[in-house]
Protein backbone atom coordinates (compact mmCIF):
# COMPACT_ATOMS: atom_id res chain seq x y z
CA UNK A 1 0.00 0.00 0.00
CA UNK A 2 1.65 3.26 -1.48
CA UNK A 3 1.64 6.09 1.26
CA UNK A 4 -0.37 9.35 0.55
CA UNK A 5 1.36 12.43 0.46
CA UNK A 6 -0.39 13.60 4.06
CA UNK A 7 1.44 10.17 5.22
CA UNK A 8 4.93 10.95 7.17
CA UNK A 9 7.17 9.65 9.83
CA UNK A 10 5.29 12.82 11.67
CA UNK A 11 1.90 11.52 10.86
CA UNK A 12 0.97 8.75 13.21
CA UNK A 13 -1.80 5.92 11.48
CA UNK A 14 -4.67 5.15 13.19
CA UNK A 15 -6.34 1.74 12.27
CA UNK A 16 -9.71 1.50 12.74
CA UNK A 17 -11.67 -2.02 12.54
CA UNK A 18 -15.18 -3.92 12.16
CA UNK A 19 -15.75 -3.56 15.80
CA UNK A 20 -15.41 0.13 15.65
CA UNK A 21 -12.42 -0.23 18.03
CA UNK A 22 -9.38 2.48 17.10
CA UNK A 23 -5.91 1.85 16.95
CA UNK A 24 -2.60 3.77 17.69
CA UNK A 25 -0.08 2.22 15.73
CA UNK A 26 2.76 4.18 17.15
CA UNK A 27 1.91 3.72 20.57
CA UNK A 28 0.33 0.46 19.89
CA UNK A 29 -2.63 0.77 22.00
CA UNK A 30 -6.69 1.41 21.56
CA UNK A 31 -8.02 4.65 21.54
CA UNK A 32 -11.39 6.40 21.70
CA UNK A 33 -13.13 9.60 20.02
CA UNK A 34 -12.37 11.25 22.54
CA UNK A 35 -8.51 10.60 22.55
CA UNK A 36 -8.44 11.63 18.94
CA UNK A 37 -10.13 15.01 19.86
CA UNK A 38 -7.47 15.74 22.61
CA UNK A 39 -4.58 14.52 19.59
CA UNK A 40 -6.34 17.30 17.13
CA UNK A 41 -6.54 20.00 20.38
CA UNK A 42 -2.41 19.69 20.55
CA UNK A 43 -2.28 19.91 16.61
CA UNK A 44 -0.51 16.07 16.33
CA UNK A 45 -1.51 14.84 12.75
CA UNK A 46 -3.10 11.60 11.91
CA UNK A 47 -4.41 9.66 9.53
CA UNK A 48 -7.49 7.15 9.78
CA UNK A 49 -7.19 3.81 7.93
CA UNK A 50 -9.82 1.24 7.57
CA UNK A 51 -7.85 -1.94 9.02
CA UNK A 52 -9.21 -4.62 6.32
CA UNK A 53 -9.20 -2.14 3.38
CA UNK A 54 -6.58 0.29 3.65
CA UNK A 55 -9.16 3.31 2.73
CA UNK A 56 -8.36 6.71 4.29
CA UNK A 57 -11.39 7.48 6.58
CA UNK A 58 -10.13 10.32 8.32
CA UNK A 59 -12.86 12.81 7.10
CA UNK A 60 -15.47 10.50 8.45
CA UNK A 61 -14.28 10.45 11.86
CA UNK A 62 -13.09 14.01 12.39
CA UNK A 63 -16.90 14.32 11.01
CA UNK A 64 -17.60 12.00 14.09
CA UNK A 65 -15.88 13.98 16.63
CA UNK A 66 -18.14 16.82 15.73
CA UNK A 67 -20.82 15.22 15.87
CA UNK A 68 -20.10 13.92 19.14
CA UNK A 69 -19.11 17.26 20.80
CA UNK A 70 -22.25 18.68 19.23
CA UNK A 71 -23.93 16.13 21.49
CA UNK A 72 -22.60 16.76 24.66
CA UNK A 73 -23.67 20.06 24.37
CA UNK A 74 -20.62 21.88 23.12
CA UNK A 75 -22.47 23.73 20.17
CA UNK A 76 -20.47 25.53 17.73
CA UNK A 77 -22.47 24.96 14.64
CA UNK A 78 -25.60 26.92 14.14
CA UNK A 79 -28.46 25.02 12.86
CA UNK A 80 -29.00 27.43 9.81
CA UNK A 81 -25.43 27.07 8.89
CA UNK A 82 -25.70 23.47 8.98
CA UNK A 83 -28.81 23.81 6.17
CA UNK A 84 -27.06 26.04 4.02
CA UNK A 85 -23.73 23.83 4.31
CA UNK A 86 -26.37 20.44 3.26
CA UNK A 87 -27.64 22.92 0.50
CA UNK A 88 -24.91 23.45 -1.43
CA UNK A 89 -23.98 19.75 -1.84
CA UNK A 90 -24.41 18.95 -5.43
CA UNK A 91 -24.35 22.63 -6.15
CA UNK A 92 -22.55 23.94 -8.79
CA UNK A 93 -20.66 26.04 -5.92
CA UNK A 94 -19.53 23.24 -3.99
CA UNK A 95 -16.97 22.59 -4.96
CA UNK A 96 -15.32 26.42 -4.03
CA UNK A 97 -16.92 25.86 0.03
CA UNK A 98 -14.31 23.89 1.11
CA UNK A 99 -11.44 26.09 0.18
CA UNK A 100 -13.79 28.99 1.17
CA UNK A 101 -14.57 27.10 4.65
CA UNK A 102 -10.71 26.35 5.35
CA UNK A 103 -9.40 29.68 4.18
CA UNK A 104 -12.41 31.44 6.58
CA UNK A 105 -11.03 29.20 9.46
CA UNK A 106 -7.15 29.71 9.01
CA UNK A 107 -7.99 33.48 9.02
CA UNK A 108 -9.94 33.33 12.66
CA UNK A 109 -7.47 30.76 13.77
CA UNK A 110 -4.38 33.22 12.88
CA UNK A 111 -6.71 36.16 15.29
CA UNK A 112 -7.77 33.59 17.52
CA UNK A 113 -4.80 35.11 20.16
CA UNK A 114 -5.55 38.67 19.36
CA UNK A 115 -9.07 38.16 19.95
CA UNK A 116 -8.28 36.28 23.43
CA UNK A 117 -6.19 39.23 24.79
CA UNK A 118 -8.67 41.57 23.34
CA UNK A 119 -11.58 39.71 25.57
CA UNK A 120 -8.73 39.43 28.56
CA UNK A 121 -7.81 42.56 28.72
CA UNK A 122 -11.40 44.41 27.46
CA UNK A 123 -14.33 42.10 27.86
CA UNK A 124 -16.97 43.88 25.92
CA UNK A 125 -15.16 46.80 24.90
CA UNK A 126 -14.31 47.98 21.42
CA UNK A 127 -11.06 46.45 20.77
CA UNK A 128 -13.15 42.18 21.07
CA UNK A 129 -15.66 44.00 18.97
CA UNK A 130 -13.07 45.70 16.68
CA UNK A 131 -11.50 41.95 16.06
CA UNK A 132 -14.36 40.52 15.43
CA UNK A 133 -15.69 42.79 12.32
CA UNK A 134 -12.14 42.88 10.83
CA UNK A 135 -12.51 38.98 10.69
CA UNK A 136 -16.12 39.40 9.21
CA UNK A 137 -14.89 41.96 6.33
CA UNK A 138 -11.95 39.65 6.00
CA UNK A 139 -14.24 36.78 5.55
CA UNK A 140 -16.49 38.62 3.48
CA UNK A 141 -13.07 40.22 1.29
CA UNK A 142 -12.29 36.14 0.74
CA UNK A 143 -15.80 35.52 -0.32
CA UNK A 144 -16.37 37.85 -2.60
CA UNK A 145 -13.08 37.04 -4.50
CA UNK A 146 -14.62 33.38 -4.74
CA UNK A 147 -17.57 34.87 -6.60
CA UNK A 148 -15.89 36.70 -8.93
CA UNK A 149 -13.62 33.74 -9.75
CA UNK A 150 -16.93 32.79 -11.75
CA UNK A 151 -17.51 36.42 -13.11
CA UNK A 152 -14.18 37.18 -14.13
CA UNK A 153 -15.28 40.13 -16.18
CA UNK A 154 -17.77 42.14 -14.20
CA UNK A 155 -16.50 45.10 -12.17
CA UNK A 156 -16.54 44.87 -8.18
CA UNK A 157 -19.88 43.84 -7.25
CA UNK A 158 -21.41 43.51 -10.24
CA UNK A 159 -23.08 40.53 -11.01
CA UNK A 160 -22.77 39.34 -14.72
CA UNK A 161 -25.40 37.29 -15.71
CA UNK A 162 -26.12 35.01 -18.24
CA UNK A 163 -29.25 36.22 -20.93
CA UNK A 164 -31.93 33.98 -20.20
CA UNK A 165 -34.70 33.91 -22.85
CA UNK A 166 -37.43 31.96 -21.03
CA UNK A 167 -37.41 34.88 -17.56
CA UNK A 168 -35.82 36.96 -15.97
CA UNK A 169 -36.77 35.04 -12.89
CA UNK A 170 -33.14 34.64 -10.36
CA UNK A 171 -32.66 31.05 -10.21
CA UNK A 172 -33.26 29.64 -6.48
CA UNK A 173 -29.24 29.35 -5.90
CA UNK A 174 -28.58 32.88 -7.13
CA UNK A 175 -31.29 34.05 -4.89
CA UNK A 176 -29.68 31.45 -2.02
CA UNK A 177 -26.32 33.57 -2.67
CA UNK A 178 -28.29 36.74 -2.35
CA UNK A 179 -29.84 35.83 1.36
CA UNK A 180 -26.27 35.04 2.40
CA UNK A 181 -24.90 38.39 0.92
CA UNK A 182 -27.54 40.16 2.83
CA UNK A 183 -27.38 38.45 6.09
CA UNK A 184 -23.16 38.93 6.04
CA UNK A 185 -23.78 42.76 4.86
CA UNK A 186 -26.96 42.54 7.69
CA UNK A 187 -23.74 41.58 10.41
CA UNK A 188 -21.24 43.89 9.41
CA UNK A 189 -23.62 46.98 9.82
CA UNK A 190 -24.48 45.40 13.46
CA UNK A 191 -21.17 45.29 14.10
CA UNK A 192 -20.35 48.50 13.22
CA UNK A 193 -23.44 50.05 15.03
CA UNK A 194 -22.37 48.42 18.32
CA UNK A 195 -18.76 49.27 18.25
CA UNK A 196 -19.75 53.08 17.35
CA UNK A 197 -22.05 53.07 20.46
CA UNK A 198 -19.72 51.69 22.73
Amino acid sequence: MARTRLETDDVIVIKKYANRRLYNTQKSAYVTLENLAEMVREGTDFVVRDAKSGEDITRAVLTQIIFEEEAKGHTMLPANFLRQLIRLYGDTLQGVVPGYLEASMETFLRNQEKLRESVKTAFGANPAMANFEALTRTNMEIYENAMRMFHPFGQRGERVEPASPQTDKPAPKDVELEDLKDQLKTMQDQLSKLVKDS
